[in-house]
């Protein structure tokens, strides 16, 4: 159930002094994006006080909104980071009452499906979702001639990899096409925050998948997430500086320090998607930057991950090029500023993002120890090259 405020105008015509309890009644409303929905309107007139001419009230009225249920299919990549926007997804529109099948590639019992989020996909079949694996170029067969309203790729990179998923879909009746791109593609600019419509780099793969399904549906909408964080979540980011933090080890970061990036909580990627497919009008033809509302600092994300922790932390700086390593290998995030804004999400379908980084890090900390991963045996062979070339002393 959606709420929509919407500021309208109601015209009663009456030939007599006396208000009819049935009065010629026309509504307009300023409501600033179509969708479908079912609703009823209850007014009564006795709050109303007519002439023998027509008058006009203007009030702000709330519309009870029921959005339409979908039947949904994800096709979901089995690694990465993107993994779990899925997982995350189906369990929000499982939530709101929709029909929710999750395609994984690959095999089910394969040893990728024995890590999280995979691992946690009880929570999805047990309110009501399926899960199927196997290969999305056989989409098809893999669903067995299901139909869907709705589907999301969330695996693809590439136009081969996705063509097959996108062709089945329009030619299976797929009513809206949605898929998950990625913020990467932006080229770097002197002017940051990217922004929906800024200049992206024509080789990268995800921009052909783009162009082909604005091409082939009418009803299609593309998402370009950063880096993420949440429960689930089966790519280090968090992780990388709870390792060092608990184990009292400096934390090397390449840079000042001081570049900024994006870092959301999944739940707010999946939030926005949900609102996708539930005003598809609003969202059709749309690139949504699907990150967070706030930037931080790379010395910032180390610092809450700390105060996460309860722990002190020692933050170093470095040069890459000086010591010799690649920082692609040694940090887990861009060495330079790389953040985008979740603009068009907000105006086009009024999301709000909650992601709030030093309370979501005290529960990805508590995940942390619980799975003993504080108390693992880890090398850190990048980062002692790092340090002894920065003469910085560690115990052991």
């Amino acid at each position: 159930m959606a709420t929509l405020l919407s500021s309208s105008s109601l015209i009663f015509s009456s030939s007599n002094s006396s208000p009819s309890l049935s009065p010629t009644l026309s509504l307009s409303s300023s409501l600033s994006k179509s969708c479908s929905f079912s609703s009823s309107l209850s007014i009564s007139p006795s709050f109303l006080t007519f002439s023998t001419s027509t008058k006009r009230l203007s009030f702000s009225t709330t519309l009870s909104v029921k959005a339409q249920k979908k039947k949904v299919l994800i096709v979901n990549t089995n690694s990465g980071g993107h993994a779990v926007i899925g997982f995350y997804f189906a369990k929000q529109l499982l939530g709101s009452g929709h029909e929710v099948t999750i395609l994984t590639v690959g095999e089910e019992n394969s040893d990728k499906m024995k890590k999280p989020p995979f691992s946690r996909f009880s929570e999805i079949t047990s309110a009501g979702g399926k899960t199927v694996w196997g290969d999305p170029a056989e989409v098809g067969k893999v669903v067995a001639g299901a139909a869907f309203d709705v589907v999301l790729d969330n695996n693809g990179k590439d136009f081969d990899s996705v063509r097959p998923v996108v062709d089945w879909a329009k030619s299976s009746g797929v009513e809206q096409f949605l898929f998950i791109s990625s913020a990467g593609i932006y080229k770097p600019t002197d002017e940051p925050p990217h922004v929906e419509g800024d200049i992206v780099k024509a080789d990268a793969g995800h921009v052909g998948v783009e162009t082909y399904i604005s091409q082939v549906f009418s009803s299609w909408a593309v998402f370009r997430p950063q880096y993420m964080i949440g429960s689930g979540n089966n790519k280090d980011c968090e992780e990388w500086f709870f390792d060092r933090i608990v184990r009292d080890r400096p934390v090397p970061i390449p840079g000042s320090g001081m570049q900024l990036t994006n870092i959301a909580h999944v739940r707010d990627l999946s939030s926005m998607l949900t609102l996708a497919v539930e005003s598809p009008a609003a969202a059709s033809g749309n690139i949504f930057n699907c990150v967070s509302d706030r930037a931080v600092t790379l010395d910032g994300m180390a610092k809450f991950c700390a105060l996460a922790a309860g722990r002190p932390i020692t933050i170093v700086h470095y040069d890459p090029k000086a010591v010799g390593i690649d920082a692609k290998k040694a940090f887990p995030f861009r060495n330079m500023h790389f953040y985008a804004e979740p603009r068009a999400a907000k105006d086009i379908l009024g999301w709000q993002g909650t992601t709030n980084l030093p309370e979501d890090l005290k529960e990805r900390f508590e995940e942390y120890v619980k799975i003993g991963r504080d108390k693992k045996p880890m090398k850190f062979e990048i980062d002692d090259k790092i340090l002894e070339s920065l003469k910085v002393h560690v115990t052991v």
